[in-house]
């Protein structure tokens, strides 16, 4: 059985561990003098080979058995990619979670931890700048993936309860850059940064390194909670502009709230209305908690914005829609506003192209 370096410390299970954000901690875990072991489960194996192993579905009651002898689970086995059917993400994280936490208890694991997003907290006019870690969570289902999170959060919420000795962290990261690719993301693919007329945007990054190893802290019991991760401070949305010279396009908030729908609706755009609000509100965190701790970011935002600006180089996208190079061009030729609204004649044009 692969074992650490470390004669102490504690066992560790990571849950979507052979790729993103599971492999990194695997990784990370693996190598510190802090841990015992680490056991890696995904639907495949992945590269850290000091890791053990265990080829399944979390949604497989069987897991609880893999579970047996570890301390601590780190459960980030998510599906929020925006191209996946929606109920077939809410079934696959919903279950997988609940899986998780039932087998956690039953194989006497003390903790777990859970990955969910700061953008459970909502983004609205009044919120505070910045939130504290313990506001109430006041974001709605119409976004993506927001819905399966607040789900996760009431079922981490209610596990101590129903498994007395049981705890359970709960980490939410700002918006997530390293190999990610979101609404949010997708937003600094476009020919033009899209602002809503009379709204206040501000954007705050977490890089997957940063959240990698605040899951750590976490892991290690270093804290507990509930738990915002970030970089420090906030960017204004003209500091975004200035930085990635990208201009704007400001559009009155009926016309863009309703082309976003309009577009969702008729499956033309992965993104629903409701992702729009995350750029034209604060939601803004505060991560004192981890601050407490003795945890620091390692990453700014004006840096972690250059590493997404690099990321997304050639990579053409309208309304939340990846296009090829020639339809992007097209789109952006043809001005701001008929860009967005005019998306939905775009995509057709290259199906019928494609033969589609």
């Amino acid at each position: 059985m692969p074992r650490n370096h470390g004669a102490r410390g504690p066992v560790i299970a990571v849950t979507g561990a052979a790729s993103g954000v599971g492999a990194a901690l695997v990784a990370r875990l693996a190598a510190s003098d802090e841990v015992k072991q680490v056991v890696a489960i995904d639907e495949r194996r992945g590269e850290c080979t000091a890791a053990q192993w265990h080829v399944l579905d979390v949604r497989d009651p069987a897991i609880a058995e893999r579970l047996r002898g570890a301390d601590v689970v780190v459960h980030l086995a998510l599906d929020l990619d925006l191209e996946t059917d929606p109920a077939a993400r809410t079934a696959y994280n919903v279950r997988g979670t609940q899986t998780v936490l039932t087998a956690a208890a039953a194989a006497g694991v003390h903790r777990v931890v859970l990955c969910t997003s700061a953008m459970v907290y909502g983004a609205l006019p009044d919120n505070d700048i910045p939130l504290s870690e313990d506001s109430e969570l006041r974001a709605t289902a119409e976004a993506t993936g927001v819905g399966d999170l607040l789900e996760i959060e009431r079922l981490g919420r209610r596990a101590p309860r129903a498994h007395p000795g049981l705890n359970v962290t709960v980490v939410r990261p700002a918006v997530l850059v390293g190999g990610t690719d979101t609404a949010l993301t997708r937003y600094f693919e476009s020919p033009r940064l899209l602002v809503v007329a009379g709204s206040r945007p501000t954007w705050q990054f977490c890089h997957v390194e940063d959240l990698v190893s605040a899951l750590e802290y976490a892991a290690l019991e270093k804290v507990e909670g509930e738990l915002a991760v970030g970089c420090e401070g906030w960017l204004e949305q003209e500091e975004v502009e200035e930085l990635s010279g990208i201009r704007r396009m400001e559009l009155p908030s009926a016309v863009a709230l309703g082309a976003a729908a309009r577009l969702h609706r008729i499956g033309l755009t992965p993104s629903p209305a409701g992702d729009l609000a995350y750029t034209m509100h604060p939601w803004v965190i505060s991560v004192s908690a981890l601050h407490a701790a003795g945890w620091r970011p390692r990453w700014t935002n004006e840096e972690v914005l250059a590493e997404l600006l690099q990321e997304v180089a050639g990579r053409h996208t309208v309304a939340g829609r990846r296009l090829g190079r020639k339809d992007a061009t097209a789109a952006g030729a043809a001005g701001a506003t008929v860009a967005l609204l005019g998306a939905a004649a775009v995509v057709r044009a290259a199906r019928r192209r494609r033969g589609l």
